[in-house]
């Protein structure tokens, strides 16, 4: 069974302390119940008893501190960390993002070479305290190059900081935020530490009305050391995107908890729901979005978990974790909000009342397309590899399951964030000939038009700065990796050749959606439409297949999982 699934969580672990992380976990969200988990959510209550909990067990403690500076069993593993993940979404955004954002403020830490810095954050995290990223601002969102945070040279190794940021995760709370900002007269780039409690530490209010504290801060003559620095110059630069290429990943698993806990709850009101002397999971429009929901969610799932062998498989040589951790980020998101769509569809009024988990699903899965960077920026990122990853393959290793017990230390030192065009990719072929069937059949068909595309009637100089279009472009050419990596952890997952081929029945239909938005952009030009036009195909239609679908693996899901009250 590819979703997670609390009430029996049969998951296999290399060792016996990642099993026992998520097992507590769970427990604490069963044993607190769904009515206390509405309750918090709607009084908006700070997540008290879950940080409490954390801390008691040491929680990211040991899953966010690098081995060489925690105790045992202490790693960042990005294996587990996605289990971890998807558990937490799995029972609410608000306890995700605490995790998260921690995880983006340890990030310049610990890929600075500041060993004291390092070292107290290790032991604050063994404490059980929080942490923040303090990069955006109110007047210029995640635009880097316009920060306003300036670090004054007083001399002597003291400086002060002055500026604000804004929509800042943990701000009201964290002992240490990794701050960026500028040198005062030289406009050098810096990143820097500052504890919330600190007398010159302003904190202005809560920007957004939930459970969680996203700040507007303020510093105000702000004291820092040497001590205090974690970066300057280019460092800090790479610092502040190779954290966010670390931290966005997660939002794709929080997606995938969403969606998981959403769809149990919509399949057992509906399946036990009668409407017109007929039950609802009878009707036959009802099956196929139950349908088309499981294979977007499986295929979400399958993507991001392939992903993670290649993030954990990273170095200097091989940096393909560039195109699909913002994939995650991107792709996976949005096919989240595709899946609450679909199951919405089907508990229509249902989804807006305040006992179900649902309404929470629907309002929370719109956030996390356009959290750290949104789903467009890292569209016009993914654009940049579709040169090499398409006509200029090289040669690598195949990539194994990842799920051994390891320090994922190339995370932490991943080098220049220049050059990103330069990035090579193994041949996609690989993975599209080892499997056959129908629909895998027809996507290869539109694959070789999306080709014959490219070289005859590629975009002009125009298109190339054409937002819109490019956009439109980049969805269709996402769709050729997201499917890659789900047919290569198809494979290794041992999933049957029937779901594979379900998930590539809305990728053909998805190809062909998008393939017509191009078409309809007002700078295509008649070549290009034409292709576009031979892009557009319809799945195979298979009924025996649809039934089995409905049959072994959605329906199968009623009565499956529900939270304990």
């Amino acid at each position: 069974m590819i979703l997670l699934n609390p009430k029996k969580h049969v998951r296999k672990y290399a060792d016996k302390k990642s099993e026992e992380i998520m097992l507590k976990t769970i427990d604490f969200f069963e044993n607190k119940g769904k009515k206390k988990l509405k309750a918090d959510d709607h009084e908006r209550t700070w997540y008290a008893d879950f940080l409490e909990f954390v801390k008691k067990e040491k929680l990211f403690s040991t899953l966010l501190t690098p081995s060489a500076l925690g105790e045992k069993d202490c790693r960042w593993d990005t294996w587990r960390n996605c289990e971890f993940n998807e558990i937490l979404g799995f029972y609410g955004l608000p306890y995700w993002y605490t995790w998260q954002v921690s995880i983006l403020g340890l990030g310049p830490i610990w890929m600075s070479k500041n060993e004291d810095a390092k070292r107290k954050a290790a032991k604050l995290l063994e404490q059980g305290e929080i942490f923040a990223f303090g990069l955006s601002e109110k007047s210029h969102g995640a635009d880097i190059y316009s920060t306003d945070m300036v670090l004054t040279d007083l001399g002597n190794g003291q400086y002060r900081a002055n500026g604000g940021k804004y929509y800042i995760g943990n701000a009201n709370k964290a002992r240490m935020i990794s701050v960026f900002g500028k040198m005062d007269e030289t406009d050098e780039y810096v990143f820097f530490v500052a504890d919330s409690q600190h007398k010159n530490f302003e904190l202005v209010k809560n920007v957004v009305n939930s459970q969680n504290y996203v700040a507007e801060f303020a510093l105000h003559d702000y004291p820092i050391t040497e001590a205090d620095i974690l970066h300057k110059g280019q460092d800090a630069w790479d610092a502040a995107l190779n954290t966010v290429n670390v931290g966005k990943y997660n939002l794709g698993w929080a997606s995938i908890g969403i969606c998981t806990h959403a769809f149990y709850e919509a399949m057992n009101h509906a399946a036990n729901r009668v409407l017109y002397n007929t039950h609802v999971t009878d009707f036959p429009h009802i099956r196929q979005l139950f349908t088309e929901a499981y294979a977007r969610l499986a295929a979400m799932k399958l993507f991001a978990l392939r992903a993670a062998d290649y993030k954990r498989s990273a170095s200097a040589a091989d940096r393909r974790y560039l195109l699909y951790t913002p994939m995650v980020k991107m792709k996976v998101t949005m096919q989240g909000e595709e899946v609450i769509n679909l199951i919405w569809d089907v508990i229509a009024a249902k989804g807006f009342e305040k006992d179900t988990f649902f309404e929470m699903a629907a309002r929370d899965i719109r956030a996390l397309p356009k959290l750290e960077g949104t789903a467009h920026v890292n569209m016009a990122l993914v654009i940049k590899f579709m040169a090499n990853y398409l006509f200029n393959p090289a040669e690598y290793p195949e990539i194994p399951q990842r799920n051994d017990v390891t320090n994922d230390e190339f995370l932490f030192n991943q080098g220049p964030t220049k050059g990103l065009g330069k990035t090579r990719f193994h041949d996609y072929n690989i993975a599209y000939n080892k499997a056959d069937f129908p629909n895998l059949s027809i996507f290869k068909e539109q694959i070789s038009v999306l080709k014959q595309f490219l070289m005859q009637a590629p975009p002009d100089a125009a298109q190339q700065k054409d937002v819109d279009f490019l956009l439109a472009l980049g969805e269709i050419f996402t769709l050729i990796p997201y499917g890659q990596l789900i047919l290569e952890n198809a494979e290794i997952y041992g999933i049957e050749a029937d779901i594979t081929d379900q998930i590539f029945d809305f990728m053909v239909r998805d190809f062909s959606k998008y393939a017509l938005q191009l078409y309809s952009k007002p700078g295509s030009t008649p070549k290009q439409m034409e292709f576009c036009m031979k892009m557009i195909r319809k799945p195979v239609v298979n009924k025996e297949l649809s039934e089995k679908i409905w049959k072994n693996y959605v329906y199968a899901l009623n009565g499956v999982y529900q939270m304990n009250a």
